[in-house]
C-alpha cells in the first residue's frame, strides 16, 4: 500500500496501539494533523502551549504503563518543547516526541519557523532521529518507540520534515527492532545476585533504599515482597514514593534534604544499603565526604550502568532490569533462611528516631499547609493521583500524603520544573479516565502553565487544584530567611490575581479558604457537590511555614536543621 509520509505517521501510531497525542498544530506538522482528522483511534488533545503538551504526555505515561506521545510544530514550537522533554529526560520517563521541521531543502538555509531540533535536544533526550526519506519512516517510529520504553527508559524526538510527511511510499511496519548499537542487559549476573543475597543476610542494620526505577519498572509488588520477607526499614525517594506502601510499618520516609528524621539517621548508619533504582544524588545523600564517614557496604541495582557508582561507588554493583533482578533474589530467598539476630536492635534503634517526629508542626490561627494535605489525604482515602509543581507545597505533599500505590504521585524530581502541576493533572486524567485527580501546587507555580485552564475545560477534567498561596516563592524565601540574612530578594509575589474569578472566567469552580475550620468542608465540598467539575481552592495560607527536616547544601545527612531547632 502506497501512502503519505503523514499517514504513515498515524498508521504507525495506531500500530503502536497510542490512544492519545498532546500537542499544537503549525505548519510544518499540517499533514500529519490533517490525516489526524481522517481518522478517530488515535486522539489529539489540544493544549494551550507546547510545553503543557509535553508535560501532559510526560504524566500520561508516569501514571500509567502506556507511553506518552506529543507533536509540535518546528521551530518555536520544538524550543518551547525543550523544558517539558527535559523534564522527562531528568526522571526517565519514556516519551516520543514528534516535531515538525522545514523541508529537506530548507534545513540549513534559516527558513521561517527553522530551527536545529536534533542539535538543541540532544543533550536532553535518550535518543533523537531526523528523517531524511520517507522509506525510513516507520521503521525510525518504530525504534523510536522501542528505545523510548527500553533498557533505562526516556524521551525520543524525531524531526519530520514537511516534505517527508507528503512523500509517498510503500507502508510496511517492522514487527521487531533489531540494532546492533543499542541491546540494554535485562538479566542481573547471577553471582553479583548470589553475593548481595549473601551481604543482605548477614547486615545488622540494613536498609533498602528505593527510587524511580521500582515505580518505572512496575516492580513494586515485588520490592514489597523481598522488603517484608527480610523483614528490613525501607526509604523512598522522591521519585520512589508508593514503591513501597508508605502506611507500612516497614517504611520509614522519604531520605535526604527534606526527608524524616529516621530515614536519614537509618541511611547515614546502616551497614548494609540496598539501593534499586536510584541513584545518590546530591538532594538524597547530602555531602558526600559525610557520607563516606560511615562505613557501610552498597549493593546497587539499576538498568542503567551509568548510574552505578557515579556519585558514590557500590561494593556489590547489579546492572540489570528491577523486576528481573528482584525475582532472582527472591528465588535465593525461597528456602529457609535467616537475618542477622542484631536485626531487632536495629528496628528498635529506629523506633527511638521515629519517636522525635521531624514532621511535627503546630495548627495556630492561620492555616498550616501540611495540614490541608493531610486533610487531603483523609478526604480522598489515600487513593487519589497527586500531582504537585516544584516548591514547598512539593514537599508538604511528599511529606504528607501517604502513597501505598505506585505511580500515584507525579512531580518533576531531577529538573525540578515549575509549571508541571496542571499539565500533569491533565495527562494523569486522560490515562486514567474516572480516576481522582489532585492538582497541589503554588501560586507561583500554578501560573506558568495555567492558561490549560482552558484545556481542561474543553475536555471536561474535573481535576482539583489545591493552591497553597502564601504569596511569595515559598522555597526561595525558606532559602533567604535561612542562608541570607532574611535578603527576600525577588521572592515575593505581588500583584496576584484572584484566583477565584479567574477559575471561574475559564468556566471552573472557583474557592477561597482562609481559616483553618473551613479547610475540611471546603475539600469535602469539592470532591462531592462538585465531583464532576473542575474546582480551584485557593488557600490563604501561613506565610511563615518552613519546611522541615532540612539538610543545607553542603551539609550531611544527620546534620538536619529541625523545626524545634529554631
Amino acid at each position: 500500500m502506497i501512502i503519505s509520509g503523514a499517514e504513515i505517521v498515524i498508521r504507525c501510531l495506531q500500530e503502536e496501539k497510542v490512544e492519545h497525542v498532546f500537542g499544537y498544530p503549525g505548519g510544518s506538522v499540517l499533514h500529519i494533523y490533517d490525516e489526524l482528522f481522517k481518522q478517530e483511534q488515535v486522539k489529539h488533545i489540544l493544549v494551550r502551549h507546547e510545553q503543557a503538551a509535553v508535560h501532559a504526555a510526560d504524566a500520561y505515561s508516569r501514571s500509567s504503563n502506556k507511553i506518552g506521545v506529543a507533536m509540535v510544530t518546528s521551530g518555536p514550537g520544538v524550543t518551547n518543547a525543550i523544558t517539558g522533554i527535559a523534564t522527562a529526560n531528568s526522571d526517565s520517563v519514556p516519551l516520543v516526541v514528534l516535531c515538525g521541521q522545514v523541508g529537506t531543502s530548507y534545513i540549513g538555509q534559516d527558513a521561517f519557523q527553522e530551527c536545529d531540533t536534533v542539535g538543541i535536544t540532544r543533550p536532553c533526550v535518550k535518543h533523537n532521529f531526523l528523517v531524511k526519506d520517507v522509506k525510513d519512516l516507520a521503521s525510525t517510529l518504530k525504534k523510536a518507540f522501542h528505545i523510548a520504553t527500553t533498557g533505562r527508559p526516556g524521551p525520543v524526538v524525531v524531526d519530520l520534515p514537511k516534505d517527508i510527511t507528503a512523500d509517498k511510499c510503500e507502508f510496511a511496519y517492522p514487527a521487531a527492532v533489531a540494532m546492533r548499537s543499542y541491546n540494554p542487559v535485562v538479566k542481573g549476573h547471577l553471582g553479583q545476585i548470589k553475593k548481595a543475597v549473601q551481604l543482605l543476610l548477614e547486615a545488622e542494620r540494613p536498609i533498602l533504599y528505593i527510587g524511580g526505577g521500582v515505580v518505572l519498572s512496575d516492580a513494586a509488588e515485588k520490592l514489597t515482597d523481598l522488603a517484608r520477607r527480610l523483614n528490613f526499614p525501607v526509604t523512598h525517594t522522591l521519585m520512589g514514593l508508593g514503591g513501597y506502601p508508605a502506611t507500612d510499618r516497614q517504611s520509614v520516609g522519604m531520605p535526604g534534604m527534606h526527608g524524616t528524621y529516621e530515614a536519614n539517621m537509618a541511611m547515614h548508619n546502616a551497614d548494609v544499603i540496598l539501593a534499586i533504582g536510584a541513584r545518590f544524588d546530591d538532594r538524597v545523600i547530602g555531602n558526600v565526604e559525610h557520607f563516606y564517614s560511615e562505613p557501610r557496604k552498597i549493593i546497587h541495582v539499576d538498568i542503567d550502568p551509568s548510574s552505578i557508582s557515579k556519585r558514590v561507588k557500590a561494593d556489590i554493583p547489579i546492572v540489570g532490569n528491577v523486576p528481573d533482578v528482584l525475582d532472582e533474589m527472591l528465588k535465593l530467598l525461597e528456602e529457609g533462611f535467616s537475618t542477622s539476630p542484631l536485626l531487632p536492635d536495629w528496628w528498635r534503634q529506629i523506633a527511638d528516631w521515629r519517636a522525635k517526629n521531624g514532621l511535627q508542626y503546630r495548627q495556630g490561627e492561620r492555616i498550616m499547609p501540611q495540614f490541608v494535605v493531610e486533610k487531603l489525604y483523609e478526604i480522598t482515602g489515600g487513593d487519589a493521583f497527586i500531582t504537585s509543581d516544584v516548591g514547598q507545597h512539593q514537599m508538604f505533599a511528599s511529606q504528607f500524603y501517604k502513597f501505598d500505590k505506585p505511580r500515584r504521585w507525579i512531580n518533576s524530581g531531577g529538573l525540578g520544573t515549575m509549571g508541571v502541576g496542571l499539565p500533569y493533572a491533565m495527562g494523569t486524567s486522560f490515562a486514567n479516565p474516572g480516576a481522582t485527580v489532585a492538582c497541589v501546587t503554588g501560586e507561583g507555580s500554578i501560573q506558568m502553565c495555567i492558561q490549560e485552564l482552558s484545556t481542561c475545560k474543553q475536555f471536561e477534567l474535573p481535576i482539583k487544584i489545591i493552591n497553597l498561596n502564601n504569596g511569595m516563592l515559598g522555597m526561595v524565601r525558606q532559602w533567604q530567611e535561612m542562608f541570607y540574612s532574611k535578603r527576600y530578594s525577588q521572592s515575593y509575589v505581588t500583584s496576584l490575581p484572584d484566583f477565584v474569578k479567574l477559575a471561574e472566567a475559564y468556566g471552573h469552580v472557583g474557592m477561597k479558604i482562609e481559616k483553618p475550620e473551613d479547610v475540611e468542608p471546603a475539600l469535602k465540598r469539592a470532591f462531592t457537590e462538585y465531583k464532576d467539575r473542575l474546582v480551584f481552592m485557593d488557600f490563604i495560607i501561613d506565610p511563615t511555614a518552613n519546611v522541615f527536616p532540612m539538610v543545607a547544601t553542603g551539609k550531611g545527612l544527620t546534620e538536619m536543621i529541625l523545626a524545634e531547632d529554631l
